[in-house]
């Protein structure tokens, strides 16, 4: 029985012709090989397993070649040649900076620096993994690094360029080698195949090229493990078995379930994944990649970006077809926010089984499509009927009535019907009153203190100009009696403020905001009072007043019920004091402060 070999080693290229991937690369050093034009120091940097070792070798095999070749490749019959494929070289050392990282260790590689070569032109010293060395052993391997002996060529790897200190880099010519492409991997499978005598699938082997994520050198282990357990006969069935990767099938199956509103069908799928050994992070990631891979192929001009085998693009350019890009767009966004949020969620099932749910339920022609999309849940397992009046299955609370009474209050519906300004419903002015202008200024609309309020009563109207738009709500009549009417207390008020403002629409968000903040203070059983930051406020407050009005007096049942708007003065508002002055304004509340600084010799920083 013969010594077995393992792909990566028994394949790894010996010229720069059969290096793969890194075409650019290999031209760039034939041709300074050829012209002579070499640099005494080089940095190969990128990740693992993509040829910077590889290449490493070769270079040094090629420029100690004793007859090279027109097109800067080595002859491979000379005794130097021979020598470094029988590994028997004395021009080229390697070292092990994970191993070999002390200063001792780089004056020991210093000394050998000074024998000249035996055979060939020059000495080459590669230093592997070259970011482990200390910062004392990179300062001592400075000043030979930057004016090495003539006979001396430096290359160091690494996939971790930046712990490599500048005066470093400075030094070298730095080569940046990609990730392998899939394509490029495929075609290097097939020849290892070919080579070998197994048989394959396309998509077998498409399947270990994307589980080696741009690494030649995983590749080739995965493919000798896949090699041992089909023994020669790679199938695609047989693959996705030996590596546990999730079949495209599935996600295929699961997309068109969330076309056709198949809930429970969505779940049923997610519990054969989880009951396959699957964890849910890589199936909800997985879903989001495919999603993806589904939008992209809308077009079939960037349906090529894909790294599938032809007939998997093909089944997703179908899909594509059947897919609304508003859903793809809220559903991707939907995958990405659960794959964010699994790793803190402590009930990570139920975190991707809402995430299914919610994509089986998106509308086409969702409103929030590419932005957030609205998070509620609709029946799944049954439909259900929900008696009550539409503002009630939007959500919104009700006010509660007495048994008495034989009108329902409705819900303001706050939609904006006319230019005019709001009806009054209280008793109009004096005579007198009635004859001044109505229209005022911004300005005018400036009102007193608690002390004495210069109240801005509802019946005001705004210029022309400043007006804004009134909300009003459906006329409903209040049926309580004077008698009847309800004390107002404080508490109640400031629920029923805050129903009130939960029924504005999407476009009064701004407006809603800041009547959060506002909290109308009672002054009587039926006053109260509520005070606006500006003006401007002020006069937006006014317009809605009826509406406002007509939604507290039913939900407080109090038909007397009065709210008056107004800003403070200059003098009333509040002046942001320094922190002297709030110590001693604190120190007058509280006189024992004093004692207390005095006691620890405390003092105001």
């Amino acid at each position: 029985m013969s010594e077995y070999i393992v792909s990566a080693r028994k394949y790894r290229p010996t010229t720069f012709d059969s290096v793969v991937g890194q075409e650019a690369i290999a031209t760039t050093l034939k041709n300074a090989i050829r012209t002579g034009k070499l640099a005494h120091a080089y940095l190969f940097c990128g990740p693992r397993g993509v040829g910077k070792t590889t290449c490493a070798r070769i270079f040094a095999k090629t420029i100690n070649c004793l007859n090279p070749q027109a097109d800067g490749e080595a002859c491979n019959q000379c005794e130097s040649c021979q020598a470094f494929n029988e590994g028997r070289s004395m021009n080229i050392h390697e070292l092990d900076a994970a191993s070999n990282n002390s200063v001792d260790d780089i004056r020991q590689l210093i000394e050998q620096v000074r024998i000249p070569p035996q055979i060939g032109k020059y000495k080459v010293f590669i230093i592997d993994e070259v970011h482990m060395l200390s910062a004392s052993a990179f300062n001592a391997f400075l000043k030979t690094l930057e004016e090495p002996p003539a006979h001396a060529i430096f290359i160091l790897a690494t996939t971790e360029k930046h712990k490599i200190l500048p005066t470093i880099l400075s030094r070298c010519q730095i080569y940046d080698f990609q990730r392998m492409s899939v394509q490029n991997t495929i075609r290097h499978l097939e020849h290892v195949a070919q080579q070998e005598g197994y048989t394959y699938e396309p998509a077998a082997l498409n399947v270990i090229a994307q589980k080696a994520d741009g690494g030649m050198r995983d590749a080739l282990s995965i493919f000798d493990q896949v090699v041992s357990f089909t023994g020669g006969n790679i199938t695609y069935q047989q693959v996705i078995r030996n590596l546990n990767v999730l079949d495209y099938d599935y996600y295929f199956r699961l997309v068109d379930f969330m076309l056709q509103k198949k809930v429970t069908e969505c779940l049923l799928l997610f519990n054969d994944v989880l009951g396959k050994g699957f964890e849910g992070g890589p199936f909800i990631s997985g879903l989001a990649s495919h999603l993806r891979d589904v939008l992209v192929s809308k077009d079939p001009q960037t349906a090529s970006l894909l790294d599938v085998t032809d007939d998997i693009r093909q089944r997703y350019v179908a899909q594509a077809q059947h897919c609304k890009t508003t859903w793809l767009y809220s559903a991707i966004r939907l995958c990405n926010n659960c794959d964010q949020a699994y790793r803190n969620s402590r009930n990570k099932r139920l975190q991707i089984e809402l995430t299914l749910i919610e994509c089986a339920q998106l509308d086409d022609d969702d409103p929030a499509a590419g932005r957030r999309p609205i998070r509620k849940l609709k029946p799944i397992f049954a439909h259900l009927t929900t008696a009550g009046t539409p503002a009630a299955a939007a959500g919104v609370a009700q006010p509660q009535q007495p048994a008495h009474t034989t009108a329902q209050p409705a819900v303001p519906t706050s939609r904006p019907v006319t230019h005019a300004a709001p009806v009054s419903e209280r008793p109009s002015a004096p005579s007198s009153a009635s004859s001044a202008p109505q229209a005022a200024s911004p300005r005018s609309f400036k009102l007193g203190t608690l002390g004495g309020p210069s109240i801005f009563h509802k019946n005001a109207v705004p210029s022309a100009e400043t007006a804004p738009q009134p909300i009003q709500a459906e006329p409903t009549p209040v049926s309580l009696s004077s008698g009847q009417d309800k004390p107002v207390q404080q508490d109640a008020l400031l629920v029923s403020w805050q129903r009130f403002i939960n029924t504005l629409p999407r476009e009064e968000t701004a407006m809603a905001q800041r009547m959060r903040i506002m909290q109308p203070q009672l002054h009587d059983s039926h006053t109260a009072y509520v005070i606006a930051e500006n003006t401007v406020v002020a006069q937006r407050l006014q317009a809605m007043l009826d509406a406002i009005l007509r939604f507290l007096r039913a939900d407080l049942q109090n038909s007397q019920f009065e709210l008056h708007v107004r800003v403070p003065e200059r003098q009333e508002q509040t002046h942001v004091l320094d922190k002297r002055s709030q110590l001693r304004h604190l120190c007058d509340l509280n006189p024992s402060l004093i004692t207390l600084g005095k006691t620890f010799k405390l003092e105001l920083q």
